[in-house]
């Protein structure tokens, strides 16, 4: 009888346990870890492209020791395209940054026509004009600039400006029929006489665009600039007649640019992750 008893507790202890310990949790496996997304900004480095269309005006002007002086301009256009180079702070959605760009250029132009002279020659008892043929290529540019701009999350709004450098390569050649000279009315010959140089030229630069960032780390953009080169000229030691030498002939020259362009940077990531909450 009491070992029934005692066998019937036993049975009845190890059901009460099996019960209790199948109602216990099961723990179930962390889960997979997913980094947050890192925080975007326009702060970094960056290097990228371009490349555009673009226009200038060349005002040339002549004169001489004679007192003659006439003025003509003509255009000229072509493709520009090169790298650039920078860097960016955003500070409160505000963004400021110093650039640097490269470009070669297919921008040149030949311009023949008259050249009329003013009163010097005309007292001398020239009665003709000449015919002037210009050329100039504009080899390559580049600048360096401030940026400055305002961010509406991966649209920034810039406007830019800084010094800007240009290489010209040109020669300018006249020809001019002969004619009377002084009261006598000596008969002159005709002459002629060219020259060429090549110069460095600085100036300023000033424009504005929009970038859009289509990635943490690339971004495209639209740009204008307006540029200014300043005045190059050709002095009478650098013909090759004796004769215009002798005038004191020179050709001065201001050319300035417009330029439309589009292009693509990328940006290093510089700025700290995220912080990492842990969640249990």
């Amino acid at each position: 009888m009491l070992r029934s008893l005692l066998l019937s507790s036993a049975a009845a202890i190890a059901l009460s346990t099996g019960a209790l310990a199948a109602d216990l949790p099961v723990r179930a496996p962390p889960p997979v870890y997913v980094p947050p997304a890192p925080i975007f900004t326009w702060t970094g480095f960056y290097i990228g492209g371009q490349i555009g269309y673009g226009w200038g005006q060349n005002n040339v002007s002549f004169g001489d020791n004679f007192g003659d002086y006439d003025t003509f301009n003509y255009t000229t256009e072509g493709v520009i395209g090169g790298a650039h180079v920078g860097y960016n702070l955003e500070l409160n959605r505000f963004v400021i940054g110093l650039e640097g760009d490269v470009d070669g250029t297919s921008i040149s132009k030949q311009y023949n026509g008259p050249l009329g002279f003013g009163a010097g020659f005309a007292s001398g008892g020239f009665p003709l004009a000449g015919n002037l043929n210009v050329n100039v290529h504009h080899d390559i540019e580049g600048s360096i600039r401030g940026r400055v701009g305002y961010a509406w999350d991966r649209v920034l709004i810039y406007a830019t400006g800084g010094v800007a450098f240009g290489g010209f390569t040109g020669n300018v050649s006249g020809n001019f029929p002969g004619g009377f000279f002084g009261p006598n009315l000596t008969p002159f010959p005709a002459f002629g006489g060219s020259a060429s140089a090549s110069s460095t030229r600085v100036g300023w630069t000033v424009g504005g665009g929009i970038e859009y960032a289509v990635t943490n780390n690339w971004s495209i953009r639209a740009e204008y600039r307006y540029t200014d080169f300043g005045h190059s000229t050709i002095y009478a030691n650098s013909f090759t007649t004796p004769i215009l030498g002798a005038s004191g002939a020179f050709f001065n020259r201001n050319f300035t640019e417009n330029r439309v362009q589009v292009g693509f940077s990328y940006k290093f990531d510089t700025a700290a992750p995220a912080p990492v909450v842990a969640k249990y």
